[in-house]
């Protein structure tokens, strides 16, 4: 399981993910969930992934070949398409036809294997879109409405951005928004776990701005984890029936 999260502000965008991936409490790896492809000042897209393995790094791997592709087009290169809509399509179709063929290979084990992706990004003179695609392709859009998505293990972490995040959030609180959202699940879910991989991509950049990996016993973190947890206790002891 994992833990993944965009946020889609008037000021830009901010990513996170975990990088925890188990077949099992005794078989637990580490394996990066957020890429990105950028052609500074030109084009920037962010996307994390959350599911099977086989999945997502096939997926990415025939999007990476086809960007680099000889006859690499508007319609086969995320880096060409001239819209985030196109984009969302591009990989939309290619994580279906990767999950169709994993689960055909699976069929005889009576197995099968899914995976979800948040694609974020922007290309010079666009605006800033933001899709969540589901393992069939479709996809759905963050709106003025609801200003985040999550993919994988949300529940933990969804009541914080629920009450705090606003597309007129700034880019310095959503970032401290998605951490205690991922402080939520780090404590509730030992199937999500450190390092976690940061990204900030400010409006019209083009450009990733801010990367950051956070390791396990990161100072900053931890004593943001502990504040947090003395805040929530402050604030239930105030309050009276």
């Amino acid at each position: 399981m994992t833990y993944c999260v965009g946020l889609l502000l008037n000021e830009g965008m901010v990513l996170l993910s975990d990088t925890r991936t188990n077949a099992g409490l005794d078989n637990i790896s580490v394996y990066r969930k957020m890429f990105h492809f950028e052609d500074p000042g030109e084009r920037v897209i962010a996307i994390v992934t959350a599911g099977s393995l086989s999945v997502t790094q096939t997926t990415l791997a025939r999007i990476k070949d086809a960007i680099e592709h000889p006859d690499a087009s508007d319609e086969t290169s995320i880096m060409k398409a001239p819209t985030m809509l196109q984009v969302a399509s591009i990989i939309g179709d290619m994580l279906a036809k990767v999950r169709l063929e994993i689960d055909d290979k699976l069929t005889n084990m009576k197995q099968s294997a899914s995976a979800t992706m948040i694609v974020a990004g922007q290309r010079k003179g666009g605006a800033m879109r933001m899709f969540l695609i589901y393992p069939e392709g479709n996809f759905i859009e963050a709106t003025e409405d609801t200003p985040f998505l999550q993919i994988g293990e949300h529940k933990y972490g969804k009541p914080i951005l629920d009450r705090v995040v606003k597309p007129a959030t700034s880019l310095a609180d959503a970032e401290k928004a998605v951490l205690l959202s991922m402080d939520s699940t780090l404590r509730s879910n030992l199937s999500v776990g450190m390092p976690l991989d940061l990204c900030v991509i400010e409006r019209d950049a083009c450009r990733v701005s801010r990367k950051r990996r956070i390791e396990a016993g990161d100072k900053a973190f931890s004593a943001m984890s502990d504040a947090w947890s003395d805040a929530l206790r402050n604030g239930f002891s105030t309050i009276t029936l």
